[in-house]
């Protein structure tokens, strides 16, 4: 947002420099990030003097130059050699001495230099206007009068002032701020000078010839309407001190009636629209939606379709204007127009951003109507804007103000108290400069005591609603800088629970991130048509959007909508993992989850010149989250299949009666939705579960065994049914001592084994921590193993 030096000053009388006032705003949080001098013509007549032509004679050797001598105030005349028709001795004139750039109204600028024009010495340049900026005209020498003293700057002969200009990167909740007005009243709060206000006084109806009566249908979208007309207009440009104000803020100029239309939103930060009243059916203002796909083309030319939640000014049926966003092309004012219809408007600042947004549209209307503009200010803009309408364009005010504002706006009560502004900010704020900041920033105090205030916020701050909200204000105005750093840190012990979330969570984070694996951040708004619950989504009051409408249910959708955006870009060989919240709704409660999600899709290795490409597979994603359970410690997980619909086939591991993590394939009902081709493999952690189950983990350490291990291995005929895990599980019930691990190293199904079978090859790892291992304690234990076997699966042992 861009603030004018000069323009600030009409509200403010400070002899602080513009180099003084952007610390101050920075200081008070409105950021300055940058500050540029603007100067009304380019250039700013910088080196040109006014001259008296001495002598002026004809050229020996072109009939169509003149050499003069010209009186520039220094010790010797000047010698220019001058091409005008007009020049004559006697003159008061503007002169570029040599090494004086000049910047023409067109063309590029350049430099005046010391040269010989057809042999004779030149020694400046005798400028016309459009040579200098100051015009179009080039039909001769710009003849001053004769009061101009000889030797003096241009610059100071036509009244140039620089002007400066603060860019301020303001923030969203800085709707107040969003005008010269706004910025000025932080600047009066904070320097504690007085604020002047727009003079309204000269403002007068002529008559009440044109009466345009307003219809207001859709009150919870256009809360409060203003409006009059003028007549008698003649649309023009804009005088030049208009020109200037909006072009040092980089407001493009167009005529009269429009300039100042944009010239009171940058002052006051009140948007105002102008309709041509002849282009006004019935001459009535209807405010209204249209129906849906309605075609509307705006000032752009461009034809839209519109929404039926776009709210829309119409003239009968027929749309004008998209409210508080873009003009119609139809109605709009232009070099014929004599009379106006002007609107000055208080919108809903939900409804304004989605209709914003829903077209694409970015002005500097909307803008401050998305942020929230202040709805007192609506009929002060209005009459304000009539005031210098009227001045500029020679018509008069042709109606009474109509102002339709059914249910007024209520100013936020808060009560503060000082214990809690001086607890807040760190030091002691005395109850006179907390009174004098807030009556600076326009809050009205209702009543003080020795302990605190009772306030009542104007709605134009629409970020102040609370108590800290206003100590906030306070601390700002008092400046950031102001508050000492103590002398003494106070600080307490405070008992961090174990295990360490952040700590934990970053641990795995680095063992994924050290397999390959690359983190991505999902958002937590999704579609609706993802979840397979969607009576206990968590639905969004307001959505952006239908494609952000729910919170996610699942971090499944996120992650495939990354993978289906790499495959899109021929990027198909993925590891991702992402740490996120789920949410839901059971009941009238809302639930957060926290969960890690990992994916593997494509090659597990990109093909070389020693090796082809091999896609990963089930068993690479069950290999990283063995190395994650393994690495957090977990024991005592059950294995089971999953019922999961997320996926066509896999595995959950259960914590007691809870899975701490379910993994399988995706199924092709999944990622279909996202148009993902090839298999993608998908493990889901209850993060919060984990979390729970390493509470009481403790690290030990022992020393490597002195004592070799041995394996021996039994290969058996099963029945299909039975599980690796249970014959694990029955192992290690029979010989939990020296048994340490059980491992399949070989399955078969096929049809030479009977119908109903496979085949199993175990390995056990046995081991002794004080002694060697005799061959016939360890055929006990391998007959246990094999009479376990068959008396509770029904193994058959294959010798």
């Amino acid at each position: 947002m861009k603030i004018s030096y000069k323009w600030l000053q009409q509200y403010i009388q400070t002899d602080k420099t513009p180099e003084e006032l952007s610390l101050i705003l920075t200081n008070i949080g409105l950021e300055v990030e940058s500050l540029d001098k603007v100067q009304g013509v380019p250039g700013g007549l910088e080196g040109l003097v006014i001259g008296f032509v001495k002598e002026c004679s004809q050229h020996p050797n072109a009939d169509r130059l003149k050499v003069t001598k010209v009186d520039v105030g220094g010790v010797e005349y000047l010698q220019i050699v001058c091409g005008a028709n007009n020049v004559a001795a006697g003159q008061k004139v503007v002169v570029a001495t040599a090494n004086t750039t000049i910047y023409p109204t067109t063309g590029e600028p350049f430099k005046i230099t010391k040269s010989k024009i057809r042999g004779e010495i030149s020694e400046g340049m005798i400028c016309a206007e459009d040579e200098i900026g100051l015009g179009h005209d080039h039909d001769g020498i710009l003849v001053l009068d004769a009061e101009a003293e000889i030797g003096s700057s241009a610059k100071e002969y036509f009244n140039l002032e620089d002007d400066f200009v603060f860019e301020i990167g303001l923030t969203p909740n800085r709707a107040d701020a969003a005008s010269h007005l706004g910025v000025a009243r932080d600047l009066s709060a904070y320097l504690q000078i007085p604020l002047k206000m727009p003079d309204l006084s000269v403002f007068f109806i002529q008559d009440n010839s044109l009466n345009i009566p307003v219809s207001v249908e859709e009150i919870n979208a256009c809360p409060r309407y203003s409006s009059l007309t003028i007549s008698g207009i003649k649309v023009d440009q804009s005088p030049k001190w208009l020109i200037e104000k909006l072009n040092a803020i980089g407001v493009r100029p167009i005529n009269n009636v429009v300039d100042a239309t944009n010239y009171i939103l940058h002052d006051l930060g009140q948007p105002l629209h102008a309709f041509d009243a002849d282009a006004i059916k019935g001459k009535k203002v209807i405010v209204k939606t249209c129906p849906e796909n309605t075609t509307f083309k705006t000032l752009d030319e461009a034809e839209r379709k519109l929404s039926a939640d776009d709210l829309m000014i119409c003239s009968g049926d027929d749309p004008m204007c998209i409210a508080g966003v873009f003009g119609g092309i139809s109605s709009g004012v232009s070099s014929g127009t004599t009379k106006i219809f002007l609107e000055s408007a208080w919108f809903n600042a939900v409804s304004i951003r989605k209709t914003a947004k829903r077209h694409g549209l970015k002005t500097d209307a909307s803008f401050r109507f998305e942020r929230g503009t202040d709805p007192e200010m609506t009929v002060l803009a209005l009459k304000k804007a009539a005031i210098m309408i009227s001045e500029l364009t020679g018509g008069y005010i042709s109606s009474e103000v109509s102002d339709f504002y059914p249910a007024p706006a209520s100013p936020f009560e808060i009560e503060i108290s000082f214990k809690n502004i001086n607890r807040l900010i760190g030091k002691e704020i005395s109850p006179d400069e907390v009174r004098t900041t807030l009556e600076g920033l326009g809050i009205n105090i209702i009543a003080e005591t020795s302990e605190g205030m009772s306030l009542q916020v104007p709605a134009f701050k629409v970020d102040v609603t609370r108590e800290v909200d206003v100590i906030e204000e306070i601390l700002r105005i008092h400046g950031y800088d102001n508050i000492e750093i103590p002398t003494q840190i106070k600080a307490s012990l405070n008992f961090v629970a174990k295990p360490d979330k952040e700590v934990l969570q970053n641990q795995i984070a680095d063992l994924l991130s050290a397999n390959g694996f690359h983190e991505i951040l999902g958002n937590s708004l999704t579609k609706l048509s993802y979840s397979s619950q969607p009576e206990q989504a968590v639905k969004i009051l307001n959505p952006l959007s239908s494609d952000l409408d729910v919170m996610r249910q699942s971090l499944l959708f996120s992650g495939l909508e990354a993978v289906s955006y790499n495959q899109n870009r021929r990027n198909a060989d993925l590891k991702l993992y992402e740490f996120g919240k789920i949410y839901n709704l059971d009941g009238e409660n809302y639930r957060e989850n926290q969960r890690l999600s990992i994916f593997i899709t494509g090659a597990k290795e990109t093909e070389n010149w020693t090796s082809k490409s091999v896609e990963a597979g089930f068993y690479n994603l069950k290999s990283a989250i063995d190395q994650i359970i393994l690495r957090l410690n977990i024991n005592g997980l059950i294995v089971d299949e999953t019922a999961n619909a997320n996926f066509s086939s896999g595995i959950v591991y259960r914590k007691g009666e809870k899975p701490l993590v379910e993994f399988g394939t995706v199924s092709k009902a999944r990622l279909k939705k996202l148009d993902i081709s090839g298999q993608v493999f998908h493990a889901d952690f209850d993060w919060d579960l984990v979390i729970r189950s390493v509470r009481n983990n403790k690290i030990s350490y022992k020393e490597v065994s002195k004592y070799p291990s041995v394996r021996r291995d039994l290969s058996m005929l099963l029945n299909k049914d039975v599980s690796f895990d249970q014959l694990k599980q029955i192992a290690l019930k029979t010989e939990k001592g020296l048994l340490k691990e059980v491992n399949v190293f070989d399955v078969y199904v096929g049809d030479k084994l009977p119908a109903g079978k496979k085949s199993y090859a175990l390995s056990f790892l046995l081991q002794d921590e004080e002694k060697t291992l005799a061959d016939k304690q360890i055929e006990v234990i391998m007959q246990k193993l094999i009479l376990n076997f068959e008396k509770q699966v029904g193994a058959e042992i294959r010798k």
